[in-house]
């Protein structure tokens, strides 16, 4: 049977889930897009024992049984391509001859919107792009075989987990949907979009107090990372971190490189483990490229590179006081790391 449930419900459930997991309300109002006095009243009233559903409105009765809403939803979880489309995209005209086709209702679009919506708990989602070499059995395996060894290893040794990534900021904005009058979409004029500023980022987690700390580093304008330039931030973190530290980073080769491994070879607190391949969402600090470029800098056009650096410099010394979404990427990430914050 076909839980009932709209999406407003689930905005509510989620909300004092999040709560109850130790998430900040304000960073649950940008996730959720409500405002934090929603959250505390939605977490009193469940706190109190009340009911986050809202009261049933009489009105004309569903079209749509709720046994027909489950099957549709088994369908439309099959895919467009299961229906003759050629690409997986689902859209309200192609919903609306889905429930033509199977269950002889005439739907308009606007409707349909409000049965993906409020019915079904569906969003417009963006994919998330992965490449066909990654293998979903082994990054599993990692994930419960490897990393509790990881774990338990790095506690053994009083051991901070260090996690490392590199990411690219560039002129070009990162694009996000706003709202504008219709018939007027928004223009973004971006000025030399080439240019780009090479960033390093290190999430740290302390041993003891499993609290999250991040440490970053900026290349001049237009320069990639190399060895030599990961090395050198390695140094910057052991300068900061007194004792045994534990790097966990993708085996891409400026991390395997020759030059890295003789670091390596001298540096005996230093343990080295690697991410499974093709697996860049269990890196906390790809969350948190994720979180400036998408919910910091979306839209953002400056003008030169200078002007980009100030900008980040600015956010990410500001990321480096917010201790809760620093933790959150890490739970984001799906690895259990008992991170406070």
């Amino acid at each position: 049977m076909y839980k009932k449930e709209t999406a407003r419900e689930f905005q509510r459930r989620r909300a004092v889930k999040l709560m109850e997991e130790g998430e900040s309300p304000s960073l649950i109002a940008r996730i959720l897009g409500v405002s934090t006095g929603s959250i505390d009243r939605w977490h009193k009233i469940y706190y109190e024992g009340g009911s986050l559903k809202f009261p049933p409105t009489s009105g004309r009765p569903r079209r749509l049984s709720d046994e027909q809403l489950e099957t549709l939803r088994r369908l439309l979880l099959r895919g467009a391509t299961a229906f003759g489309w050629h690409n997986d995209l689902w859209t309200s005209k192609r919903v609306v001859e889905v429930i033509r086709r199977h269950f002889n209702i005439e739907f308009a679009r606007t409707h349909v919107w409000v049965i993906l919506t409020q019915y079904l708990g569906w969003s417009a989602q963006r994919p998330i792009q992965q490449l066909r070499e990654r293998n979903d059995i082994e990054i599993e395996r990692w994930k419960v075989e490897d990393f509790p060894r990881i774990l338990k290893d790095a506690d053994q040794r009083g051991a901070y987990l260090v996690f490392i990534d590199e990411s690219g900021f560039l002129l070009s904005p990162n694009i996000r949907r706003t709202f504008a009058p219709r018939g007027q979409t928004p223009v973004i004029k971006a000025s030399n979009p080439h240019g780009r500023i090479s960033a390093i980022g290190a999430l740290t987690i302390s041993p003891k107090q499993k609290c999250p700390y991040f440490h970053y580093d900026l290349l001049s304008n237009n320069a990639n990372f190399r060895s030599d330039s990961v090395i050198r931030f390695m140094k910057q973190i052991q300068q900061r971190i007194s004792g045994p530290i534990t790097i966990l980073w993708d085996a891409i080769p400026i991390h395997c490189s020759k030059l890295i491994n003789q670091y390596l070879e001298q540096h005996n607190e230093l343990v080295v483990e690697q991410f499974p391949a093709y697996a860049p969402e269990l890196n906390p600090v790809d969350k948190v490229w994720l979180y400036l470029k998408y919910d910091r800098l979306p839209n953002y056009v400056p003008i030169t590179v200078d002007e980009l650096r100030v900008r980040l410099t600015d956010e990410l010394n500001t990321l480096k006081t917010e201790q809760h979404v620093l933790a959150s990427c890490v739970r984001r990430s799906g690895l259990d790391c008992k991170v406070r914050g």
